[in-house]
């Protein structure tokens, strides 16, 4: 490949000359044929969730109960830490998510089903979010396989199918395959949960639109409706499934929330709708046993991203 996947600093942190408290954004855009959603007004208090048909907010009705996986590939999580326990990227209680039925419209389009194929051959599903034309961010551990134990698995991904606004064998934008990757020395060499973020450069651009992403202050991201959109492992493969919820609690490098996931939703941007503009401010990764979290997007990170964004 022309441009390897590399490590773009030999520190943890991997600044890049972002204070951490410095606003930095990257606008979103809808693309050519982009449509906005419109807001579901919830009172005061809260941010903006997507106008989903079915979609009922958690403090309303809950919908069907979680169901186990039935995935036709595995979630990538299973490629780094070895097979997951009903718990992880957890839906909690009753499942909450919403199908989203046509997902080649926009803000949707801008979401894309990865289909990740490891050194060894292996083969993964994950998710990601689109933040430029040719630019997808995702979790380290889409990108990059730490500590699998496998003989030939760990490192580099050997290439990763990009779908956006995927509907189970619909491709309405078609799909790219990628092996330029980046990631930080965080997740890389030291496989630390807090530095588990990445991108997928890909070989020409999509015209399906982005978000925008933000580091946001500590008050804001508490003040906060996470929006997910992502392709779990759980439903029908290669269909988008959406949920939101408020942010549970915010540190320097993770936010944690409430929003049900579940394994292939590893590498979603986690959003803010405010003011009809949707800013990613989390990269989701992991589940829990009460809450589920993401890498925050803080000034080190959006200072990779811009400087990664193609």
């Amino acid at each position: 490949m022309s441009d390897a996947p590399h490590t773009p600093a030999s520190s943890e942190s991997d600044l890049v000359g972002f204070a951490p408290d410095q606003p930095l954004s990257s606008p979103p855009s809808e693309g050519a044929a982009g449509e906005g959603a419109s807001v579901e007004a919830l009172g005061s208090g809260y941010d903006g969730v997507e106008d989903v048909e079915g979609y009922v907010h958690p403090e309303g009705a809950a919908s069907d109960l979680w169901t186990p996986p039935t995935a036709d590939l595995p979630d990538v999580g299973e490629a780094s830490f070895g097979p997951l326990p009903p718990q992880a990227e957890t839906v909690h209680g009753p499942d909450d998510r919403v199908q989203i039925g046509d997902p080649s419209v926009y803000p949707w389009r801008a979401q894309c089903s990865l289909a990740m194929t490891a050194a060894d051959g292996s083969r993964w599903i994950g998710s990601g979010t689109f933040i430029g034309p040719r630019t997808v961010l995702t979790a380290g551990h889409c990108v990059y396989v730490k500590g699998s134990g496998v003989a030939g698995r760990d490192g580099w991904m050997r290439s990763i199918q990009v779908m956006p606004g995927r509907n189970g064998a619909s491709l309405p934008y078609g799909s790219q395959t990628s092996s330029t990757f980046r990631s930080v020395t965080g997740w890389t060499v030291s496989g630390n949960q807090e530095f588990d973020y990445g991108v997928i450069i890909l070989p020409a651009s999509f015209n399906v639109g982005w978000l925008g992403f933000w580091n946001f202050s500590d008050a804001d991201v508490l003040a906060a409706t996470g929006n997910i959109a992502g392709y779990p492992g759980d439903k029908p493969a290669g269909t988008l499934w959406y949920a939101a919820r408020r942010v549970a609690s915010v540190g320097p490098r993770k936010v944690h929330y409430d929003i049900d996931t579940a394994g292939g939703q590893s590498g979603s941007g986690v959003y803010r709708f405010l003011n009809n503009e949707r800013h990613v401010f989390a990269i989701h990764a992991y589940g829990g046993a009460t809450t589920n979290s993401g890498t925050r997007v803080n000034g080190e990170v959006a200072g990779n991203l811009l400087a990664w964004k193609v």
